[in-house]
């Protein structure tokens, strides 16, 4: 695997990452009633959604244009990873609306 590509990977795993965990802290947040906090964190999540893109469009750009990369194990993590924080985002916007619901009642 070329170094270029190791890069798109582990962005891929980090910025995932970084989104799942600041949409759990958006979720406690949430549940504490602070839901600024609660927002800024899934502001934050979507940012490095975004980034994680980034990334994956990089791969797929590669990929389309006939340079086919060998698909490692990593690889595979990589995506399972980025798809679960995307995943886990929508389900802590959902769960902050929840919260938000019982606080307004």
């Amino acid at each position: 695997m070329d170094e270029k590509n190791l890069e798109a990977i582990m962005g891929l795993i980090m910025y995932g990452g970084n989104a799942k965990s600041d949409a759990m802290e958006a979720i406690a947040a949430a549940k504490q009633g602070d839901f600024e906090l609660a927002d800024q964190k899934i502001k934050d999540a979507e940012a490095s959604l975004v980034e994680a893109h980034h990334s994956q469009t990089g791969l797929l750009t590669q990929e389309a244009q006939g340079d086919h990369m060998t698909v490692t194990l990593l690889t595979v993590h990589s995506q399972d990873h980025l798809m679960t924080s995307i995943a886990f985002t929508d389900l802590a916007k959902e769960i902050i609306d929840v919260y938000r619901h019982i606080e307004a009642k």
